[in-house]
């Protein structure tokens, strides 16, 4: 390449023309030559670009997954922990909740015992004078009283019921049921409803009540005594529910367990909290750095290839600069782009070689009448 870049100024004197020709196709053939191995250096700079990019962004995933997977392996151990303060916490509450129960509950029957021993008396009584008076065993129910003596809401609503089931239900249903229906089918179901059912109330309303009027009218009382207990044991057992003092149930121990599990599920969160605090800001740089330390040498080897292919790359541009401002000074202004082709430069020198032509300027019509003819 010195040779010809030495014989810049050739282009002022040709005497031979077989050795410019000559010249030329060198100088051609090492500019192609340096363009060759240019696309090959920026193709092994796309690659080393490619890889390099590569090996960084290994870097800085694995560095982002190990910090994710460390930080959620601690986070992961607090929780377990966490957890089991949790559930312990849960069935100290349970145990202590059980306790307040159990001591609501013998608070109620302490304090309803009275009334509760003074029903059971007043029940045995009520059996007691029924059986002494043969009073039939139906006259000491509910529904006995409710439809012959009501007394109170729950009576009341149990002599309408019955009234609606006997004289509306009833009759609506059978009728409802026979094939054929007319008008009077309904009036007759009625009518047979009224005798049935209203007949029977007043047989066993007149049978029972003239009979044992003194025995009922006792169970009357009776009843109405233990209504008013019932009503009497609920408000107590519904200010006890709602009493809001739960020294009185002993449930010391039970709180300070509660508070204990709580300090501890405080301290657990607290000590989660520091240890995430210190990965994020100590352990997440060493690690950072243990990975990066790990993966350098490869980048810095490739940033290395990558700055020496860059050299190459800037020297060879300025070579192949050179070389095609050489070319174009010495031999574009005789041969022009056209022929400064290797294969045609060659056929040049041939047709001057064998005499075909005595200059360029007949070659290159010779050349190109040769081509035409082809």
């Amino acid at each position: 390449k010195a040779t010809y870049m030495e014989d810049k100024n050739i282009a002022t004197a040709i005497t031979d023309y077989v050795k410019f020709l000559t010249q030329a196709r060198v100088a051609v053939d090492s500019l192609n030559c340096d363009q060759n191995t240019r696309d090959q250096m920026a193709a092994e700079a796309k690659r080393l670009d490619r890889e390099l990019e590569a090996a960084k962004k290994a870097m800085t995933d694995q560095i982002a997954q190990t910090a994710r997977k460390r930080r959620e392996e601690i986070s992961s151990g607090y929780d377990k922990e966490i957890a089991k303060g949790q559930e312990k916490l849960r069935k100290a509450r349970l145990s202590r909740e059980k306790a307040k129960n159990k001591g609501v509950k013998e608070r109620i029957a302490d304090e309803t015992s009275e009334l509760r021993e003074q029903n059971r008396k007043l029940k045995l009584q009520m059996r007691t004078c029924f059986q002494q008076n043969q009073v039939p065993f139906y006259c000491n129910s509910t529904l006995y009283y409710a439809l012959y003596s009501p007394r109170g809401l729950k009576e009341i609503l149990i002599l309408l019921l019955s009234v609606l089931i006997c004289f509306l239900a009833l009759p609506c249903l059978i009728y409802f049921m026979i094939p054929g229906r007319h008008s009077w089918y309904l009036a007759a179901v009625y009518f047979v409803d009224v005798v049935l059912f209203g007949g029977l109330y007043v047989v066993i309303g007149n049978r029972t009540k003239l009979t044992y009027q003194a025995a009922l009218k006792e169970g009357r009382a009776i009843r109405n005594t233990l209504r008013s207990n019932q009503k009497k044991i609920r408000v107590i057992t519904h200010s006890i529910e709602k009493d809001g003092n739960e020294d009185i149930y002993n449930l010391e121990k039970y709180d300070d367990e509660i508070s204990c599990v709580e300090n501890e599920l405080a301290q657990i969160a607290e000590r989660k909290k520091e240890a995430l605090n210190t990965f994020e800001t100590v352990t997440k740089n060493i690690i950072s750095d243990e990975i990066t330390e790990h993966h350098m040498g490869k980048i810095q080897e490739l940033e290395q290839k990558k700055a020496e292919n860059q050299m190459g790359l800037r020297e060879l541009d300025a070579r192949i600069r050179e070389e095609n401002i050489y070319i174009t000074d010495t031999f574009g202004p005789y041969l022009g782009q056209e022929f400064l082709k290797p294969e045609r430069l060659a056929e040049l020198a041939r047709l001057i070689q064998d005499g075909s032509a005595t200059n360029l300027t007949e070659a290159m019509e010779l050349y190109q009448k040769q081509e035409s003819n082809s």
